[in-house]
């Protein structure tokens, strides 16, 4: 016997994942990592007994229901299921699998779409902050199809907005958590940054690397993954997250100048996978850091300060990710008020996903 959990799978942005209304799902949150783990298939590395693709890009999970809050029209919380171990993180945000959420919440109901556009403003659960996505719904029913590309997913789709409010230290409590611009660990100079995903940014060049190497080129060297992730730890409980060996936060960008057209050049582990892209709120945080001035990433990138919205393309080995940042302050006190992208979704399949009811039997 087996329980059937309604499901949804969709693409989000450059990830894909499984979408749950939150009551279709255990209650307690152990049981319910259970149950996930089991829905993905893992811990396996080709995760062939579940729905996980075999790679952490693909092997996530939304958690939407509606919100309590005056603020928001619903509740979303992430969770990156692991690949080759039993571990559940609900330790940072995913802002492509956001990317998701507003399209989810009108076809379960959730939101009654409006004629041409809804947005939806959803309640980042990992982290506190709220997001608003305004999806595309002509003729009050959401719609996939348009012309909107972005780098990493092949063809076209009608375009997410995603605008994010207040997301400035979300998870560490500050923009800089360290309080300073630039640290140094290990020998090399990092600025450590959360503007809605906890990021290490560091030269590629203080470890021999150009910063255009491919994913797999990265990952076969043991060296640097053993250096990067000595650093990630350290950098962990200096960003107010803790003991991070069993995190998948802070993520580690090698930044290096850029070269095709936008301003930094970046290779991201997520941990310990180098992503084929860079994600959002990564990419965010990363382009944040080109602004401040010192980061390593400035110095890398040699932009200038400068108020108001600025608009910067985040090169990965993908292609480009648009960024907009609205700064405020002066150089000696910069100030975050908000940032926005687009992304693309697609809905890929509804049903039931099965779980042994020796797992969990449901109601």
């Amino acid at each position: 016997m087996q329980t059937l959990i309604p499901c949804s799978v969709l693409r989000g942005g450059t990830s894909k994942g499984l979408y749950f209304l939150a009551a279709d799902l255990p209650a307690n949150s152990e049981l319910r990592d259970k149950v996930l783990l089991v829905a993905m298939g893992s811990p396996d590395s080709r995760q062939i007994d579940g729905m996980g693709g075999a790679h952490p890009l693909s092997s996530k999970v939304a958690v939407v229901g509606m919100s309590d809050r005056h603020d928001a029209d619903v509740d979303y919380l992430f969770l990156q299921v692991a690949v080759d171990s039993a571990q559940v993180s609900d330790v940072q945000n995913c802002g492509n699998i956001l990317a998701g959420v507003g399209p989810f919440a009108i076809e379960q109901g959730l939101i009654p779409a409006q004629n041409d556009s809804t947005k939806v403003r959803i309640h980042m659960v990992n982290s506190g902050a709220i997001a608003i996505a305004r999806v595309h719904t002509p003729g009050g029913v959401v719609d996939y199809a348009g012309d909107a590309c972005i780098d990493g997913v092949p063809g076209s789709a009608a375009p997410v907005v995603l605008e994010f409010i207040d997301i400035a230290g979300s998870n560490c409590g500050a923009l800089l958590p360290t309080d300073n611009v630039l640290d140094r660990i290990d020998g090399v100079d990092v600025t450590c940054i959360d503007n809605g995903m906890p990021v290490v940014v560091m030269r590629a060049s203080d470890f021999q690397k150009t910063g255009y190497e491919s994913p797999d080129e990265l990952e076969d060297d043991i060296e640097l993954k053993t250096r990067v992730e000595s650093i990630r730890l350290q950098a962990g409980r200096l960003m107010n997250l803790g003991d991070v060996s069993n995190k998948t936060v802070p993520k580690m960008s090698l930044v290096a100048p850029a070269r095709e057209g936008g301003v930094v050049c970046t290779r991201t582990f997520i941990p310990h996978r180098v992503h084929e892209a860079i994600g959002v709120l990564g990419a965010v945080s990363v382009a944040t850091a080109c602004v401040l001035p010192g980061s390593v990433a400035q110095q890398v990138c040699a932009s200038v300060f400068q108020k108001g919205e600025t608009r910067m393309d985040v090169e990965h080995p993908s292609g480009l990710f648009t960024v907009q940042v609205d700064i405020a302050g002066d150089a000696d006190d910069v100030q975050v008020q908000g940032a926005g992208l687009l992304r693309t979704a697609r809905l890929l399949m509804q049903g039931s996903v099965m779980i042994p009811d020796t797992v969990w039997r449901g109601p």
